[in-house]
């Protein structure tokens, strides 16, 4: 379902979710007060306009409380972070925030913000979990304790069943699907299914249970 975002802040992380979006097939409105910063983006997406997202006239002459999600990307100007996010839920907009800290955030969520991110925090976990597990492909924080995570199945699993390898016994973890080749994905697989080589696991856990799995 095409659906319309807005974007404000276009630094490099307001600019990468702006044409994924964008090269996803969604119209992206995006707002930056630097113009370069908008001349960079323009041809990768629906609209780019150089604006003060600060000024409430300004965003509703744009139409902003038309669009479906707003994501808040400034991050170096936290009175602008917080005044713009605040405005837009007073529009009755989903509201997508970047925190720069904690404290930063607890503030935006007090405010209204649906969902508050932490990018660098976000990317120094990402790499934390591949430094200790380097079959680690991906990762999603469910809570501070479970994540879901996809990795290369391990050499000693190949050609065995996930009844055989008896994972969430020996390991703590559960496997919600199995990436084969040529993009071929099994949902919810059973006892039954084998493990192949160069096969990825999706599956949920402890974080302490990725540390003893084998590589």
């Amino acid at each position: 379902m095409r659906k319309q975002f807005v974007v404000i802040g276009l630094g490099r992380f307001g600019r990468s979710v702006a044409q994924t979006l964008s090269d996803l097939g969604h119209d992206v409105l995006a707002i930056d007060r630097n113009e370069h910063a908008v001349q960079l983006i323009m041809h990768n997406v629906t609209h780019a306009v150089q604006a003060d997202a600060r000024e409430e006239e300004t965003l509703r002459a744009l139409g902003v409380r038309n669009f479906d999600v707003a994501v808040v990307a400034i991050g170096d100007d936290l009175e602008a972070n917080i005044l713009i996010t605040l405005m837009l839920k007073e529009m009755g907009i989903i509201v997508v925030t970047k925190a720069q800290s904690t404290q930063h955030g607890k503030v935006l969520e007090r405010i209204g913000a649906d969902k508050v991110i932490y990018p660098e925090r976000d990317m120094g976990i990402r790499l934390a979990h591949n430094l200790i597990a380097t079959n680690v492909l991906d990762f999603i924080e469910l809570s501070p304790d479970y994540s879901i995570f996809e990795t290369k199945a391990s050499a000693s699993f190949v050609n065995k069943t996930l009844g055989e390898l008896d994972l969430r016994k020996n390991y703590g973890i559960t496997v919600m699907a199995i990436k084969k080749k040529e993009d071929q994905i099994v949902v919810a697989p059973g006892a039954k299914a084998v493990i192949e080589d160069k096969d990825i696991l999706v599956f949920v856990g402890n974080k302490k249970s990725l540390t003893k799995l084998p590589n």
